[in-house]
């Protein structure tokens, strides 16, 4: 009798309905996996074993087995949303409990931890309070929202061009900052206490003689040092370029005031600054300042931060510095199929999966992570549209063969 592979059939045509309407389902699912029924077929034991002309009896549902390909990458406007290009899964915490999952849906909540929507934590790597990443165990990954630290300058670095075709200036009147006839030109550069207090650093440059400038600097508008001394003594020679400055890495010391009237110590340590003007040149062209640089900031407020395809957390601040935050870590399995399903786009480890191989993005074979970005499902609806029909054609045809098989046993009954 063919009830037994007619039924059979059935159970299996309404399994892969089941998974095939799973699929349609999640479509829009981030981060979903679409899953696939596979079947083998089914005999019936025999005492003296299989012979050439044994029939089975129908088919079984063999597996449901997931389908890890890549889905698409569609941007986002949440810079807390990452998506993984290639292998890996984000390993999530919650209570010491660890799963992973493929949705990248973050956003921050009350205590500054990364976590998703069911309010697992994201983890990963954290950074010191200077941004090195701590290598190690993963640990929950936390936003320190906290001000960045002023630094005080400690180097200015400068590139200019001083004319050469300017005549040398006469000892008398000598040099007075508040007299541009006194001097040829000058640069203006804002440096910083150890308080953050802003301040303006000035250099100006006297040619005394053929290849010769005298450099004087003031800060706020006060000399530095007190005239008529000079910070360095710039010489050139023939060709304009590599001039020999006395003393070689000029430094000026200073004691930051505030802007009272009259001025007093701000209260924040005396700053110590080099100058570096070791690159200029002294061509027969225009003065220009090429380049102008200092190695202070002031306090600065986090103003957002995204990641890195390398999976570090990169903070943005109002004062124009950026700071290492964390780095996502990532996991991969030998038999990523052999992950439990736990809902809610979660996976389990298991014996078949084998245990997690967690390291940093980017790393042997682990993807590639992208900022403000989400992974879509991976779930094709055109192909499982026609897999859904060739379902219900392939339910109809095993429904058929029962209807068959009923007829021919209605005929046997009714022999007289």
């Amino acid at each position: 009798m063919s009830f037994q592979q007619g039924l059979s059939g059935l159970n299996a045509a309404s399994k892969q309905l089941e998974v095939i309407g799973n699929n349609v389902s999640n479509a829009n699912t981030v981060g979903f996996k679409q899953s696939r029924a596979e079947f083998a077929d089914v005999f019936a034991n025999s005492i003296t074993g299989g012979g050439g002309s044994q029939i089975g009896i129908g088919t079984n549902l063999a597996t449901v087995a997931q389908q890890f390909t890549q889905g698409n990458i569609t941007s986002t406007n949440n810079s807390l949303d990452i998506a993984i290009n290639g292998n890996g899964f984000f390993r999530m915490s919650s209570n010491g409990a660890v799963t992973y999952t493929r949705n990248g849906q973050f956003q921050l909540d009350k205590f500054g931890y990364i976590v998703d929507s069911a309010s697992k934590r994201l983890t990963g790597y954290a950074a010191d309070t200077n941004g090195n990443i701590l290598s190690g165990a993963a640990v929950d990954l936390q936003i320190n929202t906290a001000d960045i630290q002023p630094v005080a300058t400690t180097e200015i670095e400068g590139t200019i061009n001083l004319d050469s075709r300017n005549n040398p200036m006469p000892a008398v009147p000598a040099f007075d900052p508040t007299d541009p006839t006194t001097y040829n030109n000058s640069t203006a550069v804002t440096v910083y206490d150890s308080l953050g207090n802003s301040h303006t650093l000035q250099n100006f440059f006297r040619k005394t003689a053929a290849n010769t400038w005298n450099v004087y600097t003031t800060v706020d508008g006060v000399s530095t040092p007190a005239l008529p001394a000079t910070t360095a003594v710039m010489t050139f020679t023939g060709t304009g370029v590599a001039p020999t400055i006395v003393p070689a890495l000029p430094s000026v010391t200073f004691t930051p005031l505030n802007t009272a009237t009259p001025p007093v110590a701000n209260g924040a340590a005396n700053v110590t600054t080099t100058i570096d003007y070791s690159k200029s040149t002294q061509f027969g062209s225009a003065f220009s300042i090429n380049a102008l640089s200092q190695d202070g900031f002031t306090s600065g407020r986090l103003s957002g931060f995204n990641t890195s395809s390398d999976g570090t957390i990169v903070g943005r601040y109002s004062n124009g510095q950026s700071k290492n935050l964390g780095r996502v870590v990532l996991s991969s399995f030998t038999n990523p199929n052999g992950l439990q399903s736990l809902g809610g786009n979660a996976w389990a480890v298991s014996a078949s999966s084998g245990p997690a191989l967690t390291g940093a993005p980017g790393s042997g074979l682990l993807g590639v992570l992208q900022s403000s970005a989400v992974e879509d499902s991976n779930v094709d609806l055109t192909a499982e549209l026609v897999n859904m029909i060739t379902a219900q054609r392939v339910y109809q045809a095993n429904a058929q063969t029962i209807k068959t098989q009923d007829q021919v046993l209605q005929t046997l009954v009714n022999l007289r």
